[in-house]
């Protein structure tokens, strides 16, 4: 079944709050995006500062360069699921086997540019693959439907991954994402900025889930 996935992006801790009150009544998975200033510019709240209400699964998609330090503080909170990216430094096998210990599923986002062979190699230790079309750091973003032909070269060689999208989620787009094999679509702006979230959040659900069965 596909899997609405509201986000939270926040600069200080007064915007996680709000953000999350808007969706953690609803929501049964979300992800929460945390930068380090450099490989995404946009400031965020630090990991130690993240939190979520009990009975929601919380992903976390880190845009870090160097995500080990705060994989470490993170796993001490048991998230679903640490997302870092295919072009941060470090040793991912390390990583994988790090949350795996933990009991915490390890997922791999892509940019735009990068090639998704890039992480062929790694696609045995992999949960998730993040299909990342939005901007670093911001909410917002054009799905550009062209990354779609990355769900071929995945599923081709690991069938059961979980495909996630991140980037320009709405409800004139989400039925193509749905029909080429996204599982997981993280919607930031479509949600958050919206006059009534829980509605957005249910008409998008209604799409995706009216697409999967056709």
């Amino acid at each position: 079944m596909p899997i609405i996935c509201p986000a939270i992006l926040a600069a200080d801790n007064q915007q996680y709050r709000e953000q999350m009150e808007r969706i953690g009544h609803f929501a049964e998975r979300i992800q929460i995006d945390l930068t380090d200033g450099i490989f995404a510019k946009s400031p965020t709240v630090k990991p130690e500062e993240a939190w979520w209400p009990v009975g929601i699964k919380a992903d976390f998609h880190l845009m870090y360069k160097n995500p080990s330090p705060a994989i470490d503080t993170l796993l001490e909170h048991q998230p679903n699921m640490i997302i870092v990216h295919s072009e941060a430094d470090g040793n991912f096998d390390a990583v994988a086997r790090l949350c795996r210990q933990h009991g915490v599923k390890i997922g791999v986002a892509v940019l735009a540019r990068t090639p998704i062979d890039s992480i062929a190699s790694a696609l045995d230790s992999i949960d998730h693959v993040l299909i990342f079309s939005g901007e670093l750091g911001n909410f917002g973003g054009h799905a550009n439907l062209d990354l779609l032909k990355k769900i071929d070269f995945i599923k081709d060689r690991h069938s059961d991954i979980e495909i996630g999208w991140d980037g320009g989620i709405n409800d004139q787009n989400i039925s193509h994402l749905a029909a080429a094999g996204v599982d997981v679509f993280n919607v930031g702006g479509f949600i958050q900025n919206s006059a009534d979230p829980e509605h957005a959040y249910k008409v998008l659900s209604r799409i995706a889930d009216e697409t999967g069965t056709t």
